[in-house]
């Protein structure tokens, strides 16, 4: 019997994928999906819908049991993480997490499906997740009736975790210089774990050489440029970049993990936020002894609920 050879791997971007030696890409995580329906634990149901059949662009809606005719709730906007080239809006552990999510804060869900790299290389993602937020505002009669009925609109919320929360900073930035009509309007944005980086170590990762060098083969892979880990859209204080200040938000709740190698990129975000001109609410909650998107994970733990509690918290929020 003829020996079986293994695809040759050309380049590992562990833990996530492998490119192979013929272009395939093989992907180690984040390739289960979960069916939409009802959540017996939450009583949150779910429905998927194709948002732009054009590129394929989707979202995974999510609607509690509380919602009811002419009640209005708040709306999340969910970006999911997995370093901008795994996972989905169906993946098992963030339908687990948005079930939670919706009803702790007793809101109205969109988790947006937006492609990823390096098939679609950045800034793809940023663009999916840009028109998904314009559907949601402009959508008009090609809007779900989840949203057209149960949204309160002076009440969105720009959510995601690690990948995701760095494309809603992104986005809330964008918001002011396009002035659609009608406007979009955010009133707040709560970031999990956020994915930012830079080529100058800081903080924890001065001697963690091991985890920095696998951050810095993430970003140079899903997007290759001259400027590396110094790219504005994952370092976003390097000269040329947007001023805080642009965000066009009410309230920021910015989350970090204490054995998170993205730790200190957070708590430099939340700093610089204090220092800016913005003048937002904000606020900075770190969880001890956790590290990175530890709720995704271990979402029955006491940390992941509590987590989720203090995100609700800030939706509901005067």
């Amino acid at each position: 019997m003829a020996a079986t050879t293994s695809p040759e791997v050309l380049l590992d971007v562990l833990p996530y994928l492998r490119v192979l030696k013929d272009g395939t890409i093989d992907r180690l995580a984040g390739t289960q999906v979960a069916p939409p329906g009802l959540d017996p634990q939450t009583g949150v149901l779910s429905k998927d819908i194709v948002i732009f059949p054009k590129t394929g662009v989707s979202a995974r809606l999510y609607r509690p049991s509380t919602a009811k005719p002419g009640h209005k709730l708040p709306l999340i906007i969910y970006f999911h993480g997995g370093a901008f080239c795994i996972a989905s809006a169906g993946e098992p552990l963030y339908h687990t997490s948005l079930n939670n999510l919706v009803v702790e804060a007793n809101a109205i869900g969109v988790s947006v499906n937006y492609r990823l790299a390096p098939e679609h290389p950045l800034p793809t993602a940023y663009e999916d997740c840009w028109a998904a937020l314009n559907w949601v505002f402009n959508g008009g009669t090609g809007r779900d009736s989840w949203v057209k009925d149960h949204v309160d609109f002076e009440r969105v919320f720009l959510v995601g975790d690690s990948a995701g929360a760095n494309i809603a900073h992104h986005l809330a930035l964008r918001i002011k210089p396009s002035d659609p009509d009608p406007k979009l309007k955010i009133a707040g944005i709560g970031m999990i774990n956020p994915y930012f980086w830079g080529k100058e170590p800081i903080g924890g990762e001065v001697g963690d050489f091991v985890r920095k060098s696998m951050v810095d083969t993430w970003w140079n892979f899903v997007c290759p440029s001259e400027e590396g880990c110094d790219d504005p859209l994952v370092n976003p204080f390097v000269g040329g970049s947007p001023g805080l200040e642009g965000l066009a938000c009410d309230k920021i709740l910015v989350l970090v993990a204490g054995k998170d190698i993205l730790r200190d990129r957070g708590m430099l975000y939340y700093d610089e936020l204090v220092k800016s001109k913005w003048g937002g609410r904000k606020e900075l909650i770190e969880t001890q002894g956790e590290d990175h998107v530890f709720h995704i994970f271990n979402p029955n733990c006491d940390k992941a609920k509590i987590l989720i509690r203090n995100l609700g918290k800030f939706i509901n929020q005067d």
